[in-house]
């Protein structure tokens, strides 16, 4: 059975060469990113998701940030690969920081008492369906992208250079551009592993 959407997430896979090598504007990729975030499902249609989209020499200012924290803390002699793997993600043309809005969480949980330990699982959840429509959305636009997962790490310093408003937690950095590498065979566990199917 052939369907559109499947097809479209059979393209997204974790790319970690990057380039620059793009055809499409910025404000079409902004536009695409948006729209993406904009319909993906929240928890009683809260909309807590918030993402701030760097470009070129902003998103290489945000993974030097990420650097830089990073040689606080991991031994000198074996920082080589750790730095490798930021200039990789600096390589490509953006990055998207995906935000959680706890204010609006908080307002939620005053609203609704009886469901107040849920709303921040449920946060979590729609910024996972949030972060997984938009990395769809690249891949099926020929844009390659990863899921990263610094934080807390360049929270701070990264709150204060593009002025992102104190309710907003970081959840996550997708570091996008195209594709500079083949994908390699994805592999999956068992069927039976996964599914219970009853008829």
């Amino acid at each position: 059975m052939s369907n559109a959407l499947i097809e479209a997430i059979e393209k997204r896979r974790t790319q970690y060469a990057l380039g620059k090598n793009i055809t499409q504007e910025q404000e079409e990729i902004t536009a695409l990113v948006e729209q993406a975030v904009k319909l993906s499902p929240s928890a009683f249609n809260s909309q807590s998701s918030r993402v701030v989209i760097l470009f070129n020499q902003q998103s290489e200012k945000f993974w030097h940030i990420v650097m830089n924290e990073l040689r606080a803390i991991v031994p000198a002699d074996k920082f080589a690969p750790t730095e490798a793997k930021i200039n990789g993600f600096a390589a490509g043309i953006g990055t998207i920081l995906f935000y959680e809005d706890q204010q609006t969480i908080a307002g939620l949980q005053q609203q609704y008492p009886s469901y107040a330990e849920q709303f921040p699982i449920w946060s979590e959840q729609g910024s996972g369906i949030a972060q997984f429509a938009v990395w769809t959305a690249l891949a099926n636009a020929g844009i390659g992208a990863s899921l990263q997962h610094y934080n807390p790490l360049p929270d701070a310093t990264a709150a204060k250079e593009w002025q992102i408003p104190v309710s907003w937690k970081l959840r996550a950095m997708m570091p996008f551009g195209s594709n500079e590498a083949p994908f390699p065979e994805k592999t999956f566990i068992d069927d039976t592993e996964r599914f219970k199917v009853f008829y």
